[in-house]
C-alpha cells in the first residue's frame, strides 16, 4: 500500500511488463509496456521464444483505423473545464506522452492504455461533415469549442488525413470560436486558416510545454516534437497574428517543476500571451504506467515525484474531485501556484480565459435559405 506522502510505492514492472515486447521493439514509444484493458475478460502475457533472444525484434508500428461517428461534438458539464463542447479528431496519440490523462479511455475500445494507445490510433475521417451538420441545426448556438482536449488533434497522422484541417474549414465558414490545444508544429501548416480566424478573434491556439530539456522531453512525449519547435511554432503564430498560449502541463513534482519560471521566459520571448498550468494527474492505468516508466528511466527520482504528488492530492495519487483534480492542494501544490502567478505577473502575462468572439456565428448552409 501506499504511505500518504512518502512516495512507497509499490513497483508496477512486474504486473505491467507481462505484456511489454522487448525494449527494442518499443524504441520511441512513451509506455513501457501494454497491460490488458480494464474491460477485457483475458489477461495478456507476452512469450518470449529463441527467436526473440537471437534476432532484433521488429519495430512497434502504428496503425490508423477509420471509425465512422454519428456525431462529432462531445459535451461536458464540469464546473472546472472553460469550455462545454470539444472535438477530437483521432483516438489515441502517437506522440506517446507517458502522463497522458486521455490513455484509459482505449480500454472502452478493448485496446491497452499503454502501448495500444500511442500505436492504435483511431481516425473520425467524418468530423468535417458531421461537425457542419451539428452547426446548421436551428437549435445550435455557438460557444467555443476545444479541440484537442483528450488527444492531439496536430499528432503524425494529421499529415495524411487532414482531418484537423477540415475541421477548421467549417469553423472558418461558420465564424465560429476555437480553442486549440497541441504539442506539435504541425499547426503551422495550417496558419492560413488561423490567420484569418485571429483577425475576427475566433481562435487561440495553446502549445503544451511542460519542459525544455530535449532529453527528458524525448522520454516523457517521444513523437512530439522537440521543445525548441515548440517554441519556435509560438514564434510564428504570434508574428501572424494569432493568440497563443503556454501550457505547462503536467508539472511533474521532483523532475519538471523546478523549469517552470524558465519556460515561462523563454515562452513569452516566444510571443506566447497566456499561461495555462496543471499538476500532472494519473487517473485509471496512467498510475501504474507513471510508476513503471519512473522505474526504467528515473528510478532515483519516483518515490519524490509520488511522494509530492500524493501530498498534493489528499494522499492519495489521483484526486478527481473537481476544483482539485487540476491544481491539487496543500504546501505543494499551493507553492507552485504560486510560483506560476509571480513569474506569470512579472513577465506581463494574461490571466484567465480569453473571450472570443461568438456573436459572428452564421449557421453553414444558412445562405441557402435566401433562394
Amino acid at each position: 500500500m501506499v504511505r500518504p506522502g512518502d512516495g512507497s510505492r509499490p513497483d508496477a514492472s512486474a504486473r505491467l511488463g507481462t505484456s511489454t515486447p522487448p525494449a527494442g521493439a518499443r524504441r520511441g514509444r512513451g509506455a513501457t509496456a501494454n497491460p490488458a484493458g480494464r474491460f477485457e475478460a483475458a489477461e495478456r502475457e507476452a512469450f518470449h521464444d529463441s527467436t526473440w533472444e537471437s534476432d532484433e525484434p521488429l519495430a512497434l508500428r502504428t496503425q490508423v483505423t477509420p471509425e465512422r461517428s454519428a456525431r462529432i461534438i462531445a459535451r461536458n458539464t464540469s464546473p472546472d473545464i472553460p469550455f462545454d463542447r470539444s472535438i477530437n479528431p483521432y483516438r489515441g496519440c502517437e506522440h506517446g506522452c507517458i502522463y497522458c490523462y486521455a490513455r484509459p479511455t482505449h480500454a472502452w475500445l478493448g485496446l491497452s492504455p499503454g502501448l495500444d494507445f500511442e500505436s492504435r490510433i483511431v481516425a473520425k475521417p467524418d468530423a468535417p461533415r458531421l461537425l457542419a451538420r451539428e452547426l446548421a441545426a436551428p437549435s445550435y448556438r455557438a460557444e467555443t469549442i476545444a479541440l484537442g482536449t483528450a488527444t492531439d488533434p496536430y499528432q503524425p497522422a494529421e499529415r495524411e488525413h487532414r482531418i484537423t484541417r477540415g475541421v477548421l474549414e467549417v469553423l472558418r465558414e461558420a465564424r465560429h470560436p476555437v480553442g486549440i490545444t497541441t504539442k506539435s508544429d504541425l499547426v503551422l501548416r495550417d496558419l492560413d486558416i488561423l490567420a484569418e480566424m485571429a483577425a475576427r478573434n475566433l481562435v487561440l491556439v495553446a502549445l503544451s510545454l511542460p519542459t525544455l530539456d530535449p532529453d527528458l522531453a524525448r522520454r516523457l512525449d517521444p513523437r512530439a516534437p522537440r521543445p525548441e519547435k515548440r517554441l519556435a511554432a509560438m514564434r510564428r503564430l504570434s508574428e501572424a497574428g494569432v493568440p497563443v498560449m503556454v501550457n505547462i502541463s503536467p508539472i511533474i513534482p521532483g523532475l519538471t517543476d523546478h523549469e517552470i519560471e524558465t519556460i515561462l521566459s523563454r515562452a513569452r520571448e516566444s510571443g506566447a500571451g497566456r499561461i495555462g498550468h496543471a499538476l500532472l494527474r494519473l487517473p485509471g492505468e496512467v498510475a501504474d504506467l507513471m510508476a513503471d516508466w519512473f522505474s526504467e528511466h528515473y528510478p532515483e527520482r519516483k518515490d519524490r515525484a509520488f511522494g509530492l504528488l500524493t501530498q498534493a492530492r489528499g494522499g492519495r495519487e489521483n484526486d478527481p474531485r473537481f476544483g482539485h483534480r487540476f491544481r491539487g492542494e496543500g504546501p505543494y501544490a499551493a507553492m507552485i501556484g504560486q510560483r506560476v502567478r509571480l513569474a506569470g505577473t512579472r513577465l506581463g502575462f494574461a490571466f484567465g480565459r480569453m473571450e472570443l468572439d461568438r456573436t459572428a456565428f452564421r449557421r453553414p448552409g444558412a445562405q441557402l435559405t435566401l433562394l
